[in-house]
């Protein structure tokens, strides 16, 4: 049991641990594009401009729900990123998504379309 093989381990053991630790960072850091879609699923109709002219009650807190997720930069942008794709595949309303954060006093700006930087988020 020599002295410089002993240390090597170490050394490689404490490797992995530092990685090990900055992929459960950025999962925990950003939230996926599912669970941001699933999130907001309660604002299906809303969104999509098939509901009432306000989001419900459900629908508002769900969003909150997500805003309190994404409070990083890093999971905003992956939040941005994920409603710009995927937003006009489900037939999302860029104008109710607009509207979203004044109805369900959001202190945030959802201004999502294919123009959107989701680096300024």
């Amino acid at each position: 049991m020599g002295g410089s093989g002993g240390g090597g381990g170490s050394v490689w053991v404490l490797s992995l641990l530092v990685v090990a630790f900055m992929m459960v960072s950025q999962e925990v850091n950003c939230i996926s594009c599912g669970d941001a879609v699933s999130a907001l699923i309660p604002c299906g109709s809303f969104l999509m401009g098939e509901g009432p002219p306000k989001p419900s009650d459900q629908c508002c807190s769900s969003a909150q729900a997500l805003n309190k997720m994404a409070s990083t930069h890093a999971s905003r942008v992956a939040v941005c990123e994920c409603f710009k794709s995927s937003g006009p595949s489900f037939g999302v309303k860029p104008a109710r998504v607009k509207q979203l954060p004044s109805l369900c006093k959001l202190k945030l700006n959802l201004a999502i379309n294919q123009n959107t930087n989701c680096k300024n988020v």
